[in-house]
């Protein structure tokens, strides 16, 4: 039986459309991760790597292949459970964000701990403070996103994802909108919560500092990993 925590296994992504070519993103992509690994997944512009990472979380369906999370077929699941299984086992990290700009940033954190819960998450404000105290933001906690810097908001993004302490973290060029020193900060966390907190850290990047602190690079081009 497989350690992997996710695994995928024939990965098919082909676009189809009346009138036009067809493509195809993903081919045959075969990919294993574990417990406390860091994975940096590289490749030019249109290699397929953002389409990965939504079918590795059910957010686009495969044509072809298999997605497994903790041993369980995410092909097999409906709509409904797969928005809970990401929200229960993974955190998610995009390039632009995607803060609600009408919530201040503790309420951006907070935001994930009610979705898709049965009752109130205990301590969930707590945790919220705790999140953006480790990412130097405690005293922005009241801002919002309009009032913070990119950096700042790429952190609370991040302390976002970890609100339901995922065992999985997928990052989608998490660096690319940074200078550089809040893009170390953000690659010295994501180092970090492999090394130290044992999580699974899969990161799509252009990024060669990610890659130099990677345990493995993989490298992406034509669909092909």
């Amino acid at each position: 039986m497989s350690s992997a925590v996710l695994e995928g296994k024939g990965l098919w992504r082909i676009f189809e459309r009346r009138g036009a070519p067809t493509v195809e993103v993903l081919r045959g992509v075969n990919l294993e991760l574990r417990a406390g690994e860091l994975v940096a997944v590289v490749g030019p512009s249109g290699a397929g790597k953002s389409t990965l990472l939504n079918c590795l979380t059910g957010i686009d369906r495969l044509t072809r292949g298999e997605v497994t999370v903790g041993g369980k077929n995410i092909g097999r699941m409906s709509e409904k459970e797969l928005a809970r299984l990401r929200h229960e086992r993974f955190g998610l990290v995009f390039q632009f964000f995607h803060l609600l700009n009408d919530l201040s940033a503790i309420e951006n954190v907070l935001l994930a701990s009610r979705l898709y819960a049965d009752r109130p998450v205990a301590g969930a404000r707590q945790r919220a403070e705790k999140l953006l105290e480790m990412f130097g933001l405690a005293h922005r906690a009241a801002h919002h996103p309009a009032e913070l810097s990119g950096g700042e908001m790429q952190r609370v993004a991040v302390a976002r994802a970890l609100m339901m302490d995922p065992p999985i973290v997928l990052c989608d060029e998490p660096t690319g909108n940074l200078d550089s020193a809040n893009g170390q900060a953000i690659i010295n966390t994501l180092a970090e919560l492999a090394r130290r907190d044992k999580k699974t850290v899969l990161i799509v990047t252009h990024d060669d500092r990610i890659s130099g602190i990677a345990d493995r690079v993989l490298r992406m081009k034509d669909g092909v990993l």
